[in-house]
Order: structure tokens, then C-alpha cells, then sequence
């Protein structure tokens, strides 16, 4: 019997097969990204130039910026943004109902009010309620009151009716669309149980509305405050009308107009923290996890870093 002397019983001797070679990823080049950020920067730096070079006195900005009477427009600006809004929300939900209703005379009228109020510049509309005096002289709503029309119809009514109105018109579709989004089964069941038509708007249907409500009702809301703008063309003392003023008696106009534009990015920017958090709270129960507030991405952000510090020590 003989033997092989080149078997042997335990494993082989020979080295493992090198694996795969890692491949080396070459990242694509994108020189139109860099073409565009230089042209985009020396765009940018030529306008800055522009108006560096540019007959603006620039102290006249911080020097009128706390001036009483801005601060007194900024108020007024406020005050008829969130009186303007409120009649446009209410007008909104009523005429949202009507134009759901199954009656075809509070549908038609619903529709027509949209259709009107929609379809006319708000411009337009602030000069009809300001001039309504050359067609009617008096206003006569009986013992309640009676007066002249240009004493009753004050700019800041003016204001209100024109914004107001106008703004109704736009909310009745925004209400209508949240309306529109709760599944009609919940109505029915509601009904089955014996509730009203009213409570069940009230009770189920308006809050499961207010989610797809609330986000356009904030962009709304900016977007008033910044159409509050025109009515300085109606005498009311507003921010614009007030920097306005200020500037053709100064002889800073230009100046002014920076000064009225620095003013309403403030105040749509504060807006629009307040709309971020308003949207995230109804967003509770519709997403999973909310999206984390600016304080939170700041305290995450830091321990983050500090956590890399750790590490690399």
C-alpha cells in the first residue's frame, strides 16, 4: 500500500483569493455650476455697485426708522391686516357654506360674490367705496343712523370693506376645498346619530377642515398685510402712506420706499414663524413625526458639533 506524501489531512496551505478591487468613483464635474454661481455673483456685486454709487442717503433709512409716525403706520397697518382678515375668514366660512348648500338661490348668489369680488382689482373696489359719495349723498338706515355718505365713509371703512370683501371671496374657496377634503361618511354618520346639520359642521366637520385650511389662510394673511399697501390711494395713514409723507416732505422718496420695504419684510417674516408653527400643530395626528422647530435643528446642529469634539479628542 503506499502512501502519498503531498496529501495531507488538514487544511490547504494555499492563500485565499484577493476579493474585489474597490472601485475608484471618480465624482462628476459640473462647470456649468460654476459658470452660473460667477455669473449670478457679478450680477449681484454690479446692482450692489449700482446703488452704492447711486444720490441715496442711506442715514436717512435708520434716522426715520423708530420716527413716530412710521410706528404709528406700522400699528395702523396691523390693526386693519387682522380686522381685514377677520372679516374675510368669517365672510369666507358663510359663503363657503352657501355655495355647498343644496339651495340653488343661496348657491347662486355665493357664486356670484366670488365670481365679482374675484374677478375686480382690489384697487378698483377701494375706489368704488371711496367715491360711492358722488351717487349717494346720505346714508339713511332709518332711526339706527343717518348722515352724510363722506362722513360715514371714513378711510379706514374704506379700507376694511375693500380689503375685507375682497378677501371673503378668495377664503370662501379656501374654506370650501378644507370642506370638500372630510370624507362624506363622517357627515352621514353624524347625521345618523342625530346631529344637526350646524353642530356637525361645528363639531366634525370645520375642525378636520382646518388642516387643509390653515396653511393658505397664513399665506393669506401675508399677503394682506402687504396689500394693505394700497390703501394710501384712499387717505388712510398706513405704513406705506406714512413713509410716503415722510419722504416728499424730506426729500428722501427713494429712502423711504427702502424704509416701508425693510418694515414689511420684518413683519411678514415674524408672520411667517407664526404660520410655521400654527401649520405644525395641526399637523398633529396626520404625519408621523413632526418637522422639528428652528429651535430644535439650532440644538441639534450644537450637539452634534459637540459631540464631534468628543470624538476627535
Amino acid at each position: 500500500m503506499t502512501v502519498d506524501v503531498n496529501k495531507t489531512d488538514g487544511p490547504a496551505d494555499s492563500t485565499p483569493p484577493a476579493g474585489p478591487e474597490a472601485i475608484k468613483a471618480v465624482p462628476v464635474r459640473h462647470p456649468g455650476r460654476y459658470v452660473s454661481a460667477a455669473i449670478a455673483l457679478a450680477l449681484l456685486g454690479s446692482i450692489v455697485y449700482a446703488f452704492a454709487q447711486g444720490k441715496i442717503n442711506w442715514g436717512a433709512i435708520p434716522q426715520y426708522f423708530f420716527d413716530d409716525r412710521i410706528i404709528d403706520g406700522v400699528l395702523k397697518t396691523l390693526l386693519l391686516t387682522v380686522l381685514s382678515m377677520v372679516i374675510g375668514i368669517v365672510g369666507g366660512i358663510i359663503l363657503a357654506v352657501m355655495r355647498l348648500s343644496k339651495n340653488p338661490v343661496t348657491s347662486s348668489i355665493a357664486w356670484f360674490y366670488i365670481w365679482f369680488f374675484r374677478g375686480t382689482p382690489v384697487l378698483v373696489q377701494l375706489f368704488v367705496w371711496f367715491n360711492l359719495g358722488l351717487v349717494f349723498e346720505y346714508i339713511n338706515l332709518g332711526p339706527i343712523y343717518k348722515d352724510y355718505w363722506s362722513s360715514f365713509m371714513t378711510p379706514l371703512l374704506t379700507a376694511l370693506l375693500g380689503l375685507g370683501l375682497n378677501e371673503a371671496a378668495y377664503m370662501a374657496e379656501i374654506c370650501r376645498a378644507g370642506l370638500l377634503s372630510v370624507d362624506e361618511g363622517q357627515t352621514e354618520a353624524s347625521h345618523a346619530l342625530g346631529m344637526s346639520h350646524t353642530k356637525t359642521l361645528r363639531r366634525i366637520v370645520i375642525p378636520q377642515a382646518m388642516r387643509v385650511i390653515v396653511p393658505p389662510t397664513g399665506n393669506e394673511v401675508i399677503n394682506m398685510l402687504k396689500t394693505t399697501s394700497l390703501v394710501s390711494a384712499v387717505q388712510f395713514a398706513d405704513l406705506f402712506k406714512q413713509a410716503q409723507d415722510i419722504g416728499q416732505n424730506a426729500g428722501s422718496t427713494v429712502e423711504m420706499y427702502f424704509l416701508a420695504a425693510a418694515w414689511y419684510l420684518i413683519l411678514t417674516s415674524i408672520l411667517s414663524v407664526g404660520q410655521y408653527y400654527i401649520e405644525r400643530y395641526y399637523a398633529r395626528g396626520s404625519t408621523r413625526q413632526l418637522p422639528p422647530t428652528p429651535w430644535q435643528k439650532v440644538k441639534a446642529h450644537v450637539f452634534s458639533l459637540s459631540s464631534r469634539k468628543g470624538v476627535t479628542a
